[in-house]
């Protein structure tokens, strides 16, 4: 804790008491005056989607949807927007929400846009609900078979119900038009101003393509982005061609777009009950989630990323996933004898007991989303029962074992800004305020935990822990001012972001926040 903090240069120059930092100011020194209020380093999303933000904003929005009525008049009304075959894209649907809570099926939204091909992701991005026109449109019939790890849901008859399950999803995706880049960068911009208006001054982008990284090396070097983005390649395909892929780096910590990491799937989502699993679902007998790389595949995969100087992450959300994940990564620090890979395993959602002290002893990373916990909370007890749970969302127990944590927030999956997943570390409450008490309240971190996994740790792991995430001297003039001191409580939920400064400059100023010059 400290007073004041003096930047020069796009660097922290100095950080001490107000007498200490006074010989700083100049006849052109910008003064800030916080009179109490907050600032930390710059808070960064660990975990996001920034380019799926801005594509969202510009999709049919149905997230809270209480029913499927709901949606198939949203399409309905889009539809007649729209010349005629068109397709109609949207996300944000989510079946626990609805009464009954299962999943939908095409009739819906064939009634609502019969002459438009529609494609709806679930709000995790691990499902997507269709209509027969763009089953028409893909080929997709009863004699489809399912892709490996993934699953069409079919009626008695064997029929496409509509919904397509993780890798099933390309089936129909891959008959999309691709975005050009001039859209790409659009959405780009447009979620960027989101993110720094959140508090934002970097995330890490998971699983973007050759397109989308060529559209952010563009606009940094143009000195277009506002904030820095952490790039991570998307899928099997880039894995083999890391030998030959220049890695971008940031050894000064400047670098507003680096590209040195790789994103994998190991299995799907809970919510979809895609997640792989050791036991069967408490809430589906017959099913134990869905594997979508094998042991064998994850373990050449991570080799080849550490005999080539790129760091591996991995979605990973159930027991069976995370221990193959592991496994893995144990390999690899042993096969290369490299024991600072920083692998890391995104979302560790449901571990097994004995699994916990692996992520410290195996160095990986556990790259959690706080806000996860508070979403699921109302049904993730009746996928996994009363036993798997405990081992469930268990950000503290991971951190106590030794283990680095990472904050983030999955957006768009969930909301942006990084005070509600803050928030949700601190009490395990949603914004509510229930369950009383919290959820699971053990996993509990303290408030100066919560602000460092969106800080130093997210810095350590974009291997950018000597030049980012501290206030102090030397380290790069990434802050966030916040309207407020920062308290463990629902004052959180109240606050607002004032100033993000990136590099020194400010990047977004909320409205009556003045500042004056310094005399």
């Amino acid at each position: 804790r400290a007073q004041a903090v003096a930047v020069r240069g796009g660097r922290i120059e100095a950080v001490g008491t107000d007498e200490e930092l006074r010989p700083f100011i100049g006849a052109n020194t910008e003064v800030v005056e916080l009179s109490g209020r907050a600032v930390t380093p710059g808070l960064v999303d660990g975990h996001c989607h920034l380019y799926g933000l801005g594509r969202s904003m510009e999709m049919l929005s149905l997230k809270g949807l209480g029913q499927v009525g709901e949606v198939a008049a949203r399409v309905r009304d889009s539809a007649g927007n729209r010349p005629q075959g068109e397709w109609i894209i949207g996300r944000g649907w989510d079946q626990n929400l609805w009464t009954p809570a299962e999943f939908p099926t095409h009739e819906p939204l064939t009634a609502a846009a019969p002459e438009h091909p529609v494609s709806l992701r679930r709000v995790d991005g691990h499902a997507l609900w269709v209509n027969r026109a763009a089953m028409a449109i893909a080929g997709v019939t009863s004699a489809t078979a399912d892709p490996k790890g993934g699953r069409i849901l079919r009626d008695a008859q064997g029929n496409p119900t509509g919904v397509f399950i993780d890798n099933a999803i390309d089936l129909i995706e891959g008959k999309i038009p691709r975005p050009t880049p001039v859209a790409i960068e659009r959405q780009v911009l447009m979620a960027a101003d989101v993110a720094v208006a959140a508090g934002l001054t970097g995330v890490h982008e998971m699983g973007i393509d050759d397109d989308v990284a060529a559209v952010y090396r563009s606009l940094a070097g143009q000195e277009r982005l506002k904030l820095r983005v952490y790039g991570l390649l998307a899928g099997e395909d880039q894995i083999n061609s890391l030998s030959t892929r220049e890695l971008l780096v940031d050894p000064d910590g400047t670098a507003m777009f680096v590209l040195r990491a790789a994103k994998l799937f190991a299995d799907g989502a809970l919510g979809s009950r895609g997640a792989a699993l050791f036991e069967p679902y408490s809430d589906d007998p017959s099913n134990r989630g869905l594997i979508l790389l094998g042991e064998e595949e994850l373990r050449q995969a991570a080799l080849t990323a550490a005999m080539n100087g790129w760091q591996l992450a991995v979605h990973a959300i159930g027991d069976r996933a995370n221990r193959t994940v592991l496994d893995a990564i144990e390999a690899a620090r042993s096969a290369t004898g490299n024991q600072d890979l920083r692998f890391r395993v995104e979302h560790a959602q449901v571990v097994a007991p004995q699994d916990i002290e692996r992520f410290a002893r195996a160095g990986a990373i556990a790259s959690m989303q706080p806000t996860h916990a508070t979403s699921d909370m109302p049904w993730a007890e009746k996928r996994l029962g009363p036993t798997r749970i405990k081992g469930a969302y268990a950000w503290r127990s991971i951190m106590s074992a030794g283990a680095r944590l990472v904050g983030g927030s999955d957006f768009p999956v969930e909301e942006v800004s990084p005070l509600l997943g803050i928030f949700a570390a601190v009490s395990r409450q949603d914004t509510e305020g229930n369950p009383p008490g919290g959820f699971l309240p053990e996993q509990r971190l303290t408030l100066e935990e919560a602000i460092r996994i969106f800080t130093v740790d997210a810095a350590w792991a974009s291997f950018a822990e000597r030049t980012r995430g501290l206030i102090a001297p030397g380290y790069v003039a990434d802050l966030t001012i916040f309207d407020r001191e920062l308290m463990p409580d629902r004052s959180l939920l109240d606050t607002h972001v004032e100033r993000t400064i990136v590099g020194g400059k400010t990047v977004f100023r909320r409205a009556g926040n003045r500042s004056q010059l310094g005399r």
